[in-house]
């Protein structure tokens, strides 16, 4: 099994930064890698249970992810579980999120994102480009 950690400094409150990372409205804002899309979602991370996004690229070819909310400590973190699903909606390898926010000590916020429990480090480097891909877009939204 493989892990990935990412860590980001951004210019806002830890409050501020959770609400970006669990909440509807501002996670359709970047979720996803650049060029992409999410065409249906139930991306609420905000509450324990089950969420869902499907992400379309510019070709037209749909990525459905889902899984369940298992911890949520706000403003200071989130996990939950995660796996794409094939061609006829089946789930794959389950691997697990954490998004975890804490005060940078200068006014503004330490993001740091671990996934956990990937199926090998080839798993890890696609995970790694994805993800920081779509902080890319975070960054400029919280920049």
């Amino acid at each position: 099994m493989s892990e990935l950690r990412i860590e980001r400094t951004f210019p806002v409150a830890p409050e501020t930064v959770f609400d970006y990372l669990t909440n509807t409205e501002y996670l359709l804002q970047w979720w996803g890698p650049e060029g992409i899309s999410v065409s249906e979602h139930n991306l609420d991370l905000s509450r324990p249970g089950p969420w869902n996004s499907t992400m379309t690229n510019a070709e037209g070819a749909n990525y459905k992810v889902s899984g369940e909310v298992v911890t949520l400590d706000a403003p200071h973190a989130v996990e939950f579980t995660w796996a794409w699903h094939d061609e006829n909606d089946a789930r794959g390898h389950e691997s697990r999120v954490r998004f975890e926010v804490a005060p940078d000590g200068n006014g503004g916020s330490t993001f740091t994102m671990i996934h956990s429990g990937l199926a090998d480090e080839e798993s890890a480097a696609s995970h790694d480009g994805g993800w920081t891909s779509s902080f890319v877009k975070l960054e400029r939204l919280l920049g």
